[in-house]
């Protein structure tokens, strides 16, 4: 299965596909699109206002990978459910924490 995220030299971007107003926080795993393209499947409980399912969606990355909020931010998809996150660090140290994620 292809991995949802793009190494670059000093981060990784993480396609997400975000569902809001869940009954609970949770990574659900990889999966395709219909274009092959994939991505993580997430779940918040905060409803899609104002950016506080983003930010759920932020803090429960954060807290899988072992990261600190602050380095990741949105790229794109603010106000749709399909997203790209930057995420801050070490390209191979995220890697391996985000592959250990996908085959959970």
């Amino acid at each position: 299965m292809k991995r949802p995220y793009k190494r670059l030299e000093d981060h990784l971007r993480l396609a997400i596909r975000l569902t809001p107003n869940a009954g609970r926080d949770a990574l659900e795993g990889v999966e395709e699109n219909a274009e092959g393209e994939a991505y993580l499947r997430a779940r918040v409980t905060s409803v899609p206002e104002k950016g506080k399912a983003n930010k759920a969606l932020i803090a429960l990355i954060a807290k899988a990978v072992g990261v600190p909020k602050s380095s990741i931010s949105l790229v794109s998809g603010e106000t749709a459910r399909q997203k790209i996150l930057r995420i801050d660090g070490d390209p191979e140290d995220l890697e391996r924490r985000l592959d250990g994620l996908s085959a959970a």
